[in-house]
């Protein structure tokens, strides 16, 4: 079993699994709020803060390291990242709305599902179109993918 464990590790140092596997642990987290009742505010808080705090790692992770890489390797990714960093300014606009609400609050679920739908588009134009032109460019997506994690784990130690 030794040998499934590195491989498994291997993978996970890559930029792109790195940040899909982000993508999916935080839709996930959207998915179990988007099934709790009305009254489950205690719960609803926790986990709005735990995909504040997911979202605000990764978007630090990706502007600090991935895009400023992606950027660098082609004039061709360009208008991508910049729209994926405007993107990101609109999500941490609520995401701050959100870390000073109470789920009682008015407007506070259609915040989070706001949130959610957003990030769902951002994640889609990710995935299907900027990370598939980066696995094309010459970028060391493993060594992209290691100082990510280390910032990652970094960022979430501090939290």
């Amino acid at each position: 079993m030794p040998n499934t464990k590195t491989k498994d590790q291997a993978a996970e140092q890559d930029a792109i699994v790195l940040l899909t596997k982000q993508h999916k642990e935080v839709a996930d987290m959207f998915d179990e709020f988007e099934n709790m009742s009305d009254r489950a505010t205690t719960s609803k808080k926790k986990l709005v803060e735990k995909i504040c705090e997911q979202l605000i790692m990764h978007t630090a992770i990706e502007e600090e390291i991935f895009y400023p890489a992606v950027r660098e390797a082609s004039k061709e990714t360009e208008d991508m990242v910049d729209e994926a960093v405007v993107e990101h300014a609109s999500a941490k606009d609520l995401i701050a709305q959100l870390q000073e609400a109470d789920p009682g609050d008015e407007l506070y679920d259609a915040k989070v599902k706001v949130l959610g739908e957003q990030i769902e588009h951002h994640v889609e134009e990710e995935e299907e179109e900027m990370f598939p032109k980066v696995r094309k460019l010459k970028l060391d997506l493993q060594a992209l993918g290691q100082e990510m994690a280390a910032r990652r784990d970094e960022l979430l130690a501090s939290a």
